[in-house]
């Protein structure tokens, strides 16, 4: 249930994280604090990294409180959860002003068509919600019915911009390769129009200047 925020959050293990684990929840509480969180000061995290003493338990109840998270530490996977979702917050509110965030969304937005708007934050919100109506489960498999084709590899493909989201960055990347793709069609069907016109010009009944083909 925490795989999604664990990849987000860069978390080593993201499929195998076993909560039930004390060691290991233990350390994984102590990473999110260090790296993520950060509520406290350095020198005052030493009694949550002491993960061996029978204390460390009262510590954790503390560090619950502290950053007041309303699940007490019998809920163990409610304020895993939780915490996540602070991590995630503070790991990505950091950037929502970064230039390069918004210059990605507007490039996102340019690529999907979608009317720009004075709140970048606005069209991110769109930009989701058009790629969820397009790449849902139902749109592939439609599209799939629609025409057989070659696996692609998408990490071959240079998106040229990041959106700070790595779903929307692949999400960005099917959308193009399927704009190139109609792009391709529709210059396949131009040259078979030259060529069907070419013919006719060079027949040696016709007489374009009149507009009559043979006799």
């Amino acid at each position: 249930m925490f795989r999604r925020k664990l990849t987000a959050l860069d978390y080593h293990n993201p499929a195998g994280f076993n909560c039930k684990d004390e060691t290991e929840f233990r350390n994984f509480i102590v990473w999110l604090e260090d790296q993520k969180i950060r509520h406290y000061k350095i020198e005052d995290r030493g009694n949550l990294r002491n993960i061996h003493s029978s204390d460390w338990p009262k510590f954790f109840e503390k560090y619950l409180t502290d950053v007041s998270c309303p699940f007490k530490i019998q809920y163990r996977q409610e304020a895993i959860d939780w915490l996540l979702g602070l991590a995630v917050r503070l790991e990505y509110g950091d950037n929502v002003n970064n230039p390069d965030f918004k210059a990605g969304v507007m490039a996102l937005a340019n690529l999907l068509q979608i009317q720009r708007h004075d709140d970048y934050l606005v069209m991110l919100k769109a930009i989701r919600i058009l790629v969820q109506e397009r790449l849902t489960q139902d749109a592939v498999a439609k599209a799939n019915q629609a025409k057989e084709g070659l696996p692609v590899a998408l990490d071959k493909h240079i998106l040229g911009f990041d959106t700070g989201d790595a779903v929307l960055n692949e999400a960005a990347q099917i959308l193009r390769l399927l704009h190139i793709e109609e792009l391709r069609e529709l210059q396949t069907k131009i040259n078979e129009a030259i060529v069907a016109v070419q013919a006719i010009i060079a027949d040696p009944k016709t007489d374009h200047r009149l507009g009559k083909v043979g006799r």
